[in-house]
């Protein structure tokens, strides 16, 4: 199922700085969730399991199953929206999951996806959005619950966790210009293949065309492509506005989000549907 995957010498040297250790896998199989008996398979390369597990108050009544696997304590890694590339900390070393999905995309693309699951394994945050909002989850889904889901209200935390890393990556990230230039320019090109796809997104969650959490995971992902141009960075590469939510996410893009976390997240969702209805 899994094969210790090549890395160039610039992820080694991410690795290296940010997740020493770490274990990047090719998977033979793709998945949105790891399957139980697929996730045992990491004991082949990995010592130790830790898995992750939260009280079940966090959650609401009708919270979906897949929520209550991660509350448990299952080995439960990846979720739906993760894309081609996973990873955990509840396994000792970390691992790093790039899925078969990947395969035929472009390489830099791909290496950049990699570096950045390397960089979130290194931060000392949690490796679900359930250990970010914490007892907090239940006040997101009463904020939510007569414009989405609980599918939806899933989607959404899980855009707004995105956001919430983006602003502690997205430094590393416009950092790389010099010691890194090929992750740079995959990290840069990512941010502008977003902004087609940003231009009239508000215009569209306006008039239903957009789901507001499709709207949301478009959104929160431009926040760890917008940094304000460096010094050092060359100026065809490095914007100095970077790519920018849309409203209402634009108010995720800030110091105050960065500071006040998963409080600040609740409140923006509060305020934000109060002013759709």
């Amino acid at each position: 199922m899994f094969t210790e995957r090549d890395l160039s010498p610039e992820l080694a040297a991410v690795r290296e700085e940010h997740a020493p250790g770490a274990v990047v896998l090719d998977c033979a199989r793709d998945f949105e969730t790891l399957p139980a008996a697929q996730a045992e398979d990491l004991a082949l390369v990995t010592d130790a399991f830790d898995p992750s597990s939260y009280p079940e108050a966090r959650l609401p009544a009708d919270a979906p199953e897949l929520l209550r696997r991660y509350a448990s304590d299952e080995l439960t890694v990846g979720a739906p929206g993760d894309g081609g590339v996973a990873w955990t900390r509840q396994t000792e070393p970390p691992v790093v999951l790039v899925k078969p999905r990947l395969e035929g995309s472009p390489d830099p693309f791909v290496d950049f996806l990699v570096a950045e699951a390397l960089v979130q394994v290194g931060l000392d945050l949690p490796e679900h959005f359930l250990g970010f909002f914490g007892e907090r989850y239940r006040d997101l889904a009463v904020a939510a619950e007569d414009r989405l889901d609980p599918t939806g209200t899933y989607q959404l935390a899980a855009a707004l966790y995105d956001a919430y890393l983006g602003l502690h990556t997205r430094e590393t990230f416009a950092g790389w210009a010099d010691d890194h230039p090929d992750l740079f320019d995959a990290w840069v090109d990512a941010g502008e293949r977003l902004e087609p796809r940003l231009d009239d997104l508000s215009t569209e969650l306006a008039r239903g065309e957009t789901g507001f959490g499709d709207a949301a995971e478009l959104a929160c992902a431009a926040v760890k492509h917008t940094v304000e141009q460096s010094s050092t960075s060359p100026p065809s590469q490095a914007r100095e506005d970077g790519t920018e939510p849309p409203t209402p996410f634009g108010a995720l893009d800030t110091d105050a989000y960065r500071e006040y976390g998963a409080d600040y997240a609740v409140e923006w969702a509060e305020k934000t549907f109060d002013r759709l209805e």
